[in-house]
């Protein structure tokens, strides 16, 4: 018999912001159930998590097979207990101009970072649903929002499970289930990415600024987890972004045409033979930090969609009052 203690289960969860992740829940009293493809990075993960005190599942598995994916939570509900919270981290990416990106690796991204999404999804929703409980975490990026050069690939898919989920969301409602969905919209993060992902370009990728820590993250992801927000922004160049794209769309096109390509290269030469994870994974690079740690602030301000609603909605109005009165002082002066 499993006794009350929360079981969490983590996709991508042996790097970056997905370990930070594992460690926050670690720390918040869960069962962590780790689902990646490497065995190294699962065991030093899984080593990690131990020492903490936590009870821990590590499973070798690639999102990219439902299947796999399938048998990795019926592992989950049968050796650690009823999965309460299902965390989709799990994704790859390719650096590179649209026409440098081939067919394959196009597919590959979209296998991972979206399709691998939907499987973690499927798989969570099959054990929540019966129980009516449940919550599952979408961790998404502000570039769900708005697209930048040189990441079409990640961009396209983070799109794609903004679609998903928000469908989702709606059948959930439509069902009066108590199964919460939640999309936690990211900005840059100091993480391995821009070490193995796979580059065309010239010069080593970066994270656009602001570069925050995994931790930062990791926190955000544990309150969607907790509260369930319909998304949660965070940091205020994700807000930025966001808004901006809703209202200036055409602006923000030539903006990052001018200031994102550049903007996500270093002055480092790439190098040809540098191994990347988009089939396989990379060991030795299973850590939660990347290779910017002089450049990164450990915080950010994190609203709900809601919230922010409301606060645009309430400036409006003061805009309008405000508008109101300014036309009433016209008025005035013109009457005597």
């Amino acid at each position: 018999m499993h006794d009350h203690q929360p079981t969490v289960v983590i996709c991508g969860a042996t790097a970056g912001v997905g370990r930070a992740t594992a460690h926050a829940f670690a720390r918040a009293g869960y069962r962590v159930a780790l689902i990646a493809r490497g065995a190294a990075g699962l065991d030093d993960t899984a080593g990690a998590l131990r020492a903490l005190g936590a009870t821990v599942l590590p499973i070798a598995a690639d999102v990219a097979d439902a299947e796999a994916i399938d048998h990795a939570a019926d592992r989950v509900e049968a050796e650690l207990g009823p999965i309460d919270v299902w965390v989709n981290a799990a994704m790859a990416t390719v650096f590179g101009p649209v026409q440098q990106i081939s067919a394959a690796e196009y597919k590959r991204v979209t296998d991972v970072t979206y399709l691998g999404f939907v499987h973690g999804t499927l798989a969570a929703l099959r054990h929540m649903r019966p129980r009516n409980h449940g919550t599952i975490v979408q961790v998404g990026s502000a570039l769900s929002y708005r697209a930048i050069p040189l990441q079409s690939a990640y961009c396209a898919a983070k799109f794609a499970i903004r679609g998903f989920t928000d469908s989702l969301r709606c059948e959930l409602i439509h069902d009066r289930s108590r199964v919460r969905v939640t999309m936690v919209q990211l900005p840059a993060h100091n993480t391995p990415q821009f070490d193995w992902s796979r580059n065309k370009m010239d010069h080593r990728p970066q994270p656009v600024p602001p570069i925050h820590t995994p931790e930062v993250a990791a926190r955000a992801i544990l309150r969607a987890a907790q509260d369930a927000p319909r998304e949660l922004w965070l940091g205020s160049a994700s807000f930025k972004a966001i808004i901006g794209n809703f209202f200036m769309p055409g602006l923000l096109d030539r903006m990052m045409a001018r200031q994102a390509w550049d903007g996500q290269l270093t002055d480092e030469p790439s190098r040809p033979d540098q191994p990347d994870n988009l089939f396989e994974p990379v060991e030795g690079l299973h850590r939660v930090d990347g290779r910017f740690d002089d450049r990164v602030k450990d915080h950010a301000t994190a609203l709900s969609s809601e919230t922010v609603g409301k606060l645009a909605v309430a400036g409006l109005a003061a805009a309008t009052v405000g508008a109101v009165a300014l036309v009433a002082s016209i008025a005035r002066r013109d009457l005597r």
